[in-house]
């Protein structure tokens, strides 16, 4: 009896060490990712190619929320989902999973939110965490 209530014990000790490590761990990365969206945003708006534009970053949790316009000339925003989306899709989960590891591993998720320059609509949205990362492209 004693024995099976010193094994509780000791369960009860290393979950409760868990849950509080989790909560530390998910607090800094809070603190993570506002700090780098703060740094960031003081250099935007910026091109990132003759069609796209990072017009903000904003911190959410522990997700860093970057939202790009897109400005394809006389090109409908259907037509730029219909032709960019899953091209756009596989080239940022490639790049992102090979440029922010730290960040990924850490538990932070990095979320690509595109919007038409011309219309604000949305067009599509790409998130990426460390999960995926570890998940074929399709």
């Amino acid at each position: 009896m004693r024995r099976t209530l010193s094994i509780l014990l000791l369960l009860a000790v290393t979950l409760w060490s868990a849950d509080d490590l989790a909560e530390k761990i998910r607090i800094q990365n809070q603190n993570v990712v506002k700090a780098a969206a703060e740094a960031r945003n003081k250099e935007l708006p910026q091109k990132v190619d003759p069609y796209t534009t990072l017009i903000a970053i904003r911190p959410e949790g522990e997700t860093l929320h970057y939202i790009f316009e897109i400005d394809a000339g006389p090109k409908s925003d259907e037509q730029i989902v219909k032709e960019g989306e899953a091209r756009m899709r596989r080239n940022v989960t490639a790049g992102l999973c090979s440029t922010s590891q730290r960040f990924l591993k850490s538990g932070i998720t990095i979320l690509y939110d595109y919007r038409s320059a011309k219309t604000k609509k949305p067009l599509f949205r790409i998130a990426v965490d460390e999960k995926r990362c570890n998940t074929p492209l399709q």
